[in-house]
């Protein structure tokens, strides 16, 4: 709590983040369920001490090892995908980074599990995150493109990295009727973001936003 006090009232009040909520709902961000949950997390918490004061601004920003955290706007609008005409269930995050989407994500979803395959990143993350006090959710050190066996099926999972393919792994630990977002790399150099719904019949895509992410790898570290 003391870091919280230390970045000064601009960065911690509840007004900053109500004018980033502002910008999201200006760009088309509707679920209040979302916004809510962008509203509640302090992103400021999540970046370095330096760059506290662009926390609230509609950017990626470095968060070591060759890492970001996302822009607010894609965080919004990939849960948000997710969330379209459904009730929150059991969600994976793929790639906790720092931690701050896993926080949205607990803020909306009852069951909440995120990996990381990097553990000096994970444990910054519960740094991160201890003082939130988040008990629904659960953070993994662990392969992404394995995904978590044991704790699926998932009705929604969310990748925050481009893999060169739909991970198998991930496609079998989703739900039926369940959904899940990646980006993906596109053949060009570009990625894209993908939507695959499970339903009966097999799966469906939807290709959608031209997007930026760090790549996925695989392993652990």
């Amino acid at each position: 709590m003391a870091r919280l006090l230390n970045l000064g009232v601009g960065m911690t009040s509840a007004r900053t983040r109500g004018r980033m909520v502002a910008r999201l709902r200006a760009k088309g961000i509707r679920d209040e369920r979302v916004l809510a949950a962008l509203a509640a997390v302090p992103r400021h918490v999540f970046v370095e001490e330096a760059l506290a004061s662009r926390a609230y601004e509609d950017d990626a920003l470095p968060i070591g090892f060759g890492q970001t955290i996302s822009h607010p706007y894609v965080v919004a609008r990939m849960i948000e995908l997710l969330l379209e005409g459904r009730e929150p269930g059991k969600v994976l995050e793929i790639g906790t980074g720092c931690g701050y989407q896993a926080a949205v994500l607990a803020h909306i979803f009852p069951e909440a599990y995120s990996i990381e395959r990097l553990k000096a990143l994970l444990e910054r993350a519960r740094r991160n995150l201890l003082a939130l006090r988040l008990a629904h959710l659960r953070l993994v050190h662990g392969d992404g493109y394995a995904g978590l066996e044991q704790a699926a099926p998932f009705h929604s999972i969310i990748v925050a990295a481009a893999a060169p393919r739909v991970p198998q792994a991930l496609l079998r630990q989703l739900a039926p009727g369940g959904r899940m977002i990646l980006p993906l790399s596109t053949p060009v150099g570009g990625q894209r973001l993908v939507l695959i719904e499970r339903s009966g019949r097999g799966f469906k895509e939807s290709e959608l936003d031209p997007v930026r992410f760090v790549p996925m790898e695989a392993g652990k570290a």
